[in-house]
């Protein structure tokens, strides 16, 4: 009674003792006030435990992610690169188009009909 009065504000000297039935009812109550206290407590700790396990658990599924992400842009740069050295290397496009037109003169060719033989004389009976 005195730590609840000297909460409340009050002197204590003032306080006239409890008899045994009054002091069993407040200590009880202070026993439950006590308990519903702690267990929020412990409830509000493990929560945030578990929120902090939840949170390194995300973050190391986007570091993952992240690395996942990065070496894919690494693979398609190397890609790309492999890429612009071919299309260096390659002829320059006047030297595909000589090469197309040169083709088609050889299929015109080849495809040109064979101009019909000659007439031949025929055999006279004197030879």
């Amino acid at each position: 009674m005195r730590a609840k009065m000297r909460l409340m504000g009050f002197s204590a000297e003032a306080v006239k003792p409890l008899n045994e039935e009054a002091a069993a009812e407040l200590g009880a109550e202070l026993l439950g006030e006590a308990t519903v206290f702690v267990v929020t407590c412990s409830c509000l700790v493990l929560e945030y435990w578990r929120h902090q396990a939840y949170q390194r658990r995300k973050e190391g599924e986007q570091r993952a992610a992240w690395v996942t992400m990065r070496d894919e842009v690494d693979r398609l740069a190397l890609a790309l690169e492999a890429l612009q050295a071919q299309v260096q290397a390659a002829p320059p496009r006047r030297a595909l188009e000589e090469l197309q037109a040169q083709m088609q003169e050889v299929r015109a060719q080849l495809c040109a009909p064979d101009p019909p033989p000659a007439p031949q004389a025929e055999p006279t009976p004197e030879e």
